[in-house]
């Protein structure tokens, strides 16, 4: 069963908990780039996927098409998914997976994130 678009508006807004300045900022530093899959040396999927976020979170709601609505679920469910990993018990800092997170709009460290470690 597909989730409506107030489900996936209440997760968005409850998982993207990076602004967009500060989701631009994080996608230009070298963290960003070194982490995520790619078919080649192109930028990854979640370096992708982070710019888009910041395209969405500029986009009122009622202007959203039904790709990026689409594509909110798809953020959505990528966030839910690793935080359920829980996260490294050492460095989680400077680790992969808080990168991949924060690719996808989502910091694990800050108060609302998902990292309880």
């Amino acid at each position: 069963m597909s989730k409506s678009r107030e489900q996936i508006w209440d997760e968005w807004g409850d998982r993207v908990n990076m602004a967009p300045k500060e989701l631009e900022d994080w996608l230009e530093t070298e963290e960003a780039k070194s982490v995520g899959d790619s078919d080649d040396d192109s930028e990854s999927t979640g370096h992708y996927s982070g710019r888009r976020i910041v395209e969405i979170k500029r986009t009122k709601k009622d202007d959203l098409s039904d790709d990026q609505w689409a594509w909110m679920g798809k953020v959505v469910g990528y966030i839910n998914r690793h935080c359920a990993q829980g996260g490294p018990q050492e460095d989680v800092k400077t680790s992969t997976w808080r990168y991949s997170l924060m690719n996808w709009g989502h910091d694990p460290l800050k108060e609302d994130g998902c990292y309880d470690g």
